[in-house]
């Protein structure tokens, strides 16, 4: 019972935050439209066949099935009829002459029907502060939510980048690089988790790095050579090297060496006939080496060491020995930190900066489209942040609606970019431009932002069971000791 709750907390969590970051951008171009005396027709979360609407004043509110974003119908600004369908002006004019015009007062009354007085046509500057203020409500949004973050604290990983086990035939193991050595700079640049040297060599225009390794209280700088991940649904590259890592239990096989041992679930494996384990592999080659021979084995459990053996078990179809055991997911641990509201935005900003030039020079990068997150990929990092903490979901929610604005504002039809673009051009020529032309090309657009769209969708389902995985990960998040409980220096 307890699970489906925590389903149900979680998919409205998603809905909720993902719905405010449309809401907040539709309702700043709803909001300006009827400031500056526009006619709106229809506001609308979510895009395909209608859910359930109302009207109200004349505006029809409504709530769709596709939740990849919003719009608010405005007849005075071209629109794509591929996305929001044909305005009532449109719909009018379908189905009169030019010269005889007939507006139905009522939907479901087709009977009483009138002429439909013109709509005058919207003034340049009206439409360009109608499409900026979407992309602003999304910015004043992120910074009232990173606020709220500073207030409250943010949980930040702790992961140093300690390096786990380097297996001696690797180029890697050749050059000297040992499991317990850690990572201290890539490049010149300092890096403090596996988090940043795996954003900084994504994000990198070289599969060639430079990286300070430091042991003991020397400090080396080796040539590393970082190769396309294996990992289903990603292509991008990441160093040869694995974080030393926690060896937790997920599960004992019944009738194994593991359950004859008495380990349990959530045991972490600490070290092997001697040796400290930091991965699967180095546990792998440790039990090959000891055969079928009693084997002290060192594990924690509930913060309790406990020293037990085990006899791994030959397995005839793996042709190895074996414990019988799965291993779980490991366990995350966070520290609250205070960002500043600027700096949060900074952070989000240099990342969106970093993805598009990665994006861009993608022969040097190795970053493709594919790899980039569609409304299933955000959707679902969005419910893993709700399943472990919500300040780390209002975060995401913090990166979501910088993004929202700063792609948004690109110069493309169909986008809030496009309409400025265009009303700027018509402001110009100080004429309107061609109805006919504005809207087949918006059109285009949008038949070719949906097509995108699906694009990366089909890779975001695909990537599906990796981001499954991190819902199984257990976290631990410190928070800061209470100074006033602390002992005087």
């Amino acid at each position: 019972m307890s699970h489906i709750l925590n389903d149900l907390y979680i998919a409205a969590g998603v809905v909720f935050l993902f719905g405010a970051a449309i809401f907040v951008h539709e309702f700043g171009h709803f909001w300006v439209a009827l400031k500056r005396g526009l006619v709106v027709e229809e506001f609308a979360i979510g895009f395909g066949p209608k859910i359930f609407s109302w009207k109200r004043h004349g505006v029809e509110y409504s709530l769709r099935w596709i939740p990849a974003g919003g719009f608010v119908k405005l007849p005075q600004m071209i629109t794509s009829t591929a996305i929001e369908g044909a305005s009532n002006q449109e719909k009018a004019s379908a189905a009169a002459p030019d010269s005889d015009k007939i507006l139905a007062a009522d939907a479901n009354e087709r009977e009483s029907k009138k002429e439909e007085a013109p709509i005058p046509p919207a003034s340049a500057l009206s439409k360009i502060l109608v499409a900026v203020a979407g992309p602003t409500m999304n910015v004043i949004f992120a910074f009232a939510l990173a606020t709220v973050i500073y207030i409250v604290g943010l949980p930040v990983a702790v992961n140093p980048p300690f390096i786990g086990y380097v297996d001696p035939k690797t180029p890697e193991g050749k050059m000297g690089i040992h499991e317990g050595d850690r990572i201290v700079a890539i490049d010149g640049k300092p890096v403090k988790s596996w988090d940043e040297i795996s954003h900084t060599t994504i994000l990198a225009l070289t599969n060639v790095f430079q990286v300070t390794i430091v042991r003991g209280g020397s400090s080396n700088v080796y040539a590393l050579m970082a190769e396309p991940s294996t990992v289903v649904g990603m292509g991008v590259k990441t160093l040869n090297l694995a974080p030393k890592d926690h060896l937790v239990v997920g599960q004992t096989m019944k009738g194994s060496a593991a359950a004859a041992a008495n380990l349990k679930a959530d045991d972490e494996i600490v070290s092997f006939a001697g040796a400290t384990v930091s991965s699967r592999e180095e546990l792998t080659k440790l039990i090959q080496a000891c055969g079928g021979k009693k084997t002290p084995l060192v594990i924690q459990r509930e913060h309790k060491r406990l020293a037990l053996e085990v006899t791994p078990a030959w397995d005839s179809s793996a042709k190895m020995y074996l414990l019988g055991v799965i291993y779980g997911q490991g366990r995350d641990f966070y520290e609250i930190e205070h960002p500043t509201p600027w700096a949060q935005v900074r952070d989000v900003w240099e990342q969106l900066y970093g993805t598009i030039t990665a994006l861009i020079h993608s022969h040097d990068s190795g970053v493709k489209a594919s790899d980039l997150s569609g409304p299933v990929g955000i959707a679902s990092m969005l419910a893993v942040w709700v399943n472990t903490d919500y300040r780390l979901a209002l975060h995401f929610l913090v990166l979501l609606n910088i993004n929202l604005a700063i792609l948004n504002m690109l110069p493309i039809p169909v986008l809030d970019g496009g309409h400025v673009v265009m009303a700027i051009l018509e402001r110009i020529r100080r004429r309107p431009l061609e109805v006919r032309l504005m809207e087949y090309t918006t059109t285009v657009f949008a038949v070719l932002l949906i097509s995108f769209m699906l694009y990366v969708t089909f890779f975001d389902i695909r990537r599906i069971p990796l981001i499954h995985g991190l819902f199984n990960r257990k976290t631990q998040i410190e928070q800061p000791a209470d100074p006033a409980t602390q002992p005087a220096p």
